[in-house]
């Protein structure tokens, strides 16, 4: 019986590979495509690598007999100029940034105005000044007969102002009071406590000059269906028609 032997084999060491043998392969690969000299030069860092000539496969490791000189002082120097040209940038720890921005105004839109309707108010207005027009009415022929009329009729107009007791001004006490006092005549200075300032008579024995009484309102009787008061808040002293639905008439003597 024969016996063979079989005996292992070992791959050959390879050198290491590195991305500058790799590069040099593939400039080797490409020069015997095109069948030309070519010179494939990496410079990082001042190191220059030049190949050049046959294949490196077809050459020993270590011979570079083949292999033409690169004059690698030149191509340092080139290169350290081009660094020393290039312009250098430096800014300091604190640096601070400023951006220029044109100002910005905002404009708010003008508001949507809505036409007022104003004939309505007008309207409303119109009507009021005639109801006050028609309330106030001339002096009544018995102001002539009163000494009381005579002085109430010479502040028609005076405006009503609530605690007036001048002719710049009265409110319905206030009214009566000075008029009274012009005749000398002391009335109390309330509504209420002039009620009780004189005698109380009915409507048919009233007499122009006497005091028209009503809670909260007093005035003057200025004869028939009428009187003279400072009536409210935006009106004035004048001559209307009475519109109590149940006066009291008091004479004051």
């Amino acid at each position: 019986m024969s016996q063979s032997t079989v005996r292992a084999r070992h791959r050959a060491a390879r050198r290491p590979s590195t991305p500058l043998t790799q590069l040099a392969s593939t400039a080797t690969a490409q020069m015997a495509v095109v069948g030309r000299r070519t010179a494939v030069v990496a410079a990082s860092s001042g190191l220059v690598v030049s190949v050049l000539g046959a294949a490196p496969a077809m050459a020993e490791p270590n011979d570079a007999s083949g292999l033409a000189s690169v004059d690698t002082s030149t191509l340092t120097g080139a290169a350290r100029a081009a660094l020393d040209a290039a312009p250098v940038v430096t800014a300091p720890d604190q640096a601070t940034w400023t951006l220029d921005v044109d100002d910005v105004t905002a404009v708010k839109p003008a508001p949507v105005v809505k036409a007022k309707t104003t004939t309505t108010s007008r309207t409303a207005t119109t009507s009021r000044s005639t109801v006050r027009a028609a309330a106030t009415v001339a002096a009544p022929p018995s102001v002539a007969g009163s000494a009381v009329l005579q002085i109430a009729a010479r502040y028609v107009g005076v405006p009503y102002v609530y605690g007036g007791t001048t002719p710049s001004g009265f409110d319905c006490s206030g009214f009566t009071q000075y008029v009274y006092a012009q005749l000398g005549i002391s009335l109390p200075r309330t509504a209420e406590a002039q009620r009780s300032a004189g005698t109380v008579v009915s409507r048919a024995d009233a007499q122009p000059g006497d005091l028209i009484y009503s809670p909260g309102h007093i005035a003057i009787y200025a004869g028939g269906d009428m009187e003279i008061d400072a009536p409210r808040p935006g009106g004035s002293v004048q001559f209307r028609s009475i519109w109590q639905s149940a006066p009291v008439f008091i004479r004051v003597s």
